[in-house]
């Protein structure tokens, strides 16, 4: 009956929305937490959510992957809370939680029966005011963190290919190292090195709340206020990260990965961050390229030339610079270098042609299904009002986003495509099996 119960009032969370506008309150608690509120009382389902603006850019050479190790040690414990306690607190009130981090912030949510709501924004006040931060907690979850990327990256086939990616587009931007650290940073932190983190960044005034779900507004505002409220502000945070130089010279790049056995050829370009409208039609370029069977690359590779087992574009989003990548495994004896060469050639029939009409409208429908599907459920919706407000600036992108998809023309798509992806600024990383022979 308990199973059936939870699969009841879960099910609210995956009831799709029509493309109606998502209605929200937001505002300013006194020591600058940003709050946003979604009342939606079509099922007994509520989230409660933190994004934090700090990510894997936010270090000091040395002390690469504090956030992600944040992500671990915030769930250790805190003052009222024990090691190990936060998820069975959270079990056994029915809900579920979990959390990630990417270059450019943090975000935490717990989802719970909306009788919960009160538990959901202590534990997250627990976790803003005084988390457990020992030097025991400290030595384990580094240890887990060791092993995640041990067992992700560098034990995984692939598994280097952000990081290689990442060290070949930049150069002087934290962007250059990978969100999950480097080993021998891990094992150097201090304690003292992660307080002073937690107290710089941990702080509401570089957090938004979203709550969303099955709310009474009056209710939710007094909770927000006695959890959050005598929350102590903190030092305004200053970044001011190197810019990069212009590639204006094609890179070119070997790497060894000893976890495969087929090799793989990377196309990539630095591009513009994910605030600026280029970010939006590298999207669509991207979709265009290789979203689904019919796609150019995936049609003329894989279908029809039967050169690649595998062709992909990724439009990687990143708050001061973008990554835009064209990822393909070749058949059999196929040279890596073929694969370049066929990419290119669709990649240069974009600066050249306008694509058709048939093509630019199955665009739209792709971008307008992936729209309303984004909010479709309590916690999309959440997850894109916390992400609109703290990285993008602009909440109301929740309603207003696909208007900017739909007024990008075929013209704007050709002239994206002439300014960022050229031959000269591009790399090609070939990405072999094997280990680097040293000199």
């Amino acid at each position: 009956m308990k199973k059936l119960l939870l699969s009841v009032l879960f099910s609210g969370l995956l009831l799709t929305l029509t493309a109606q506008e998502v209605s929200y309150e937001e505002y300013d608690l006194d020591n600058g937490l940003h709050v946003i509120l979604h009342q939606d009382n079509s099922a007994p389902v509520v989230i409660t959510s933190i994004m934090y603006h700090v990510g894997g850019k936010d270090r000091t050479e040395g002390r690469t992957g504090f956030a992600h190790l944040f992500e671990h040690l915030l769930f250790d414990g805190s003052k009222n809370i024990p090691t190990g306690g936060w998820d069975e607190i959270i079990s056994t009130r029915g809900g579920q939680n979990n959390a990630n981090t990417s270059q450019d912030r943090t975000y935490y949510y717990e989802l719970f029966p909306s009788n919960n709501l009160e538990l959901g924004l202590w534990l997250e006040s627990e976790r803003l005011l005084h988390p457990t931060i020992s030097q025991e907690a400290l030595d384990r979850e580094i240890e887990v963190v060791k092993e995640e990327r041990r067992l992700r990256y560098d034990n995984s086939p692939y598994g280097q290919l952000l990081p290689v990616l990442g060290e070949t587009l930049f150069e002087k931007h934290p962007y250059k190292d990978p969100n999950i650290g480097y080993m021998e940073d891990l094992e150097q932190a201090t304690l003292d090195d992660v307080r002073a983190y937690n107290k710089k960044y941990y702080v509401p005034n570089n957090a938004v709340l979203v709550v969303a779900g099955d709310i009474d507004m009056p209710e939710t505002k007094k909770m927000v206020s006695d959890y959050f409220g005598p929350i102590p502000r903190g030092e305004e945070i200053v970044r001011n990260y190197p810019e990069e130089t212009p590639i204006t010279q094609q890179i070119t790049k070997k790497t060894y990965d000893p976890n495969i056995q087929i090799p793989a050829s990377l196309v990539a370009y630095r591009t513009p961050g994910f605030t600026e409208r280029d970010y939006r039609v590298l999207d669509m370029i991207s979709t265009y390229l290789s979203d689904g069977r019919s796609s150019k690359l995936y049609k003329k590779l894989v279908d029809e030339q039967k050169q690649a087992l595998q062709i992909s574009a990724f439009n990687i989003g990143q708050e001061d610079y973008g990554m835009y990548v064209i990822f393909g495994i070749p058949v059999g004896e196929t040279p890596l270098q073929t694969l370049v060469t066929e990419i290119e050639e669709e990649i240069a029939s974009l600066r050249i042609e306008l694509i058709s009409e048939k093509d630019y409208q199955k665009l739209l429908n792709k971008f307008e299904n992936n729209f309303v599907n984004s909010n479709a459920t309590v916690a999309g919706i959440a997850g894109s009002l916390a992400t609109n407000y703290m990285l993008y600036g602009d909440t109301s992108l929740i309603n207003k986003e696909i208007e900017i998809y739909r007024s990008i023309t075929p013209e704007e798509i050709r002239d994206v495509a002439i300014k960022y992806l050229k031959p000269n600024q591009r790399a090609i990383i070939e990405y072999l099996p094997g280990e680097k022979m040293e000199n």
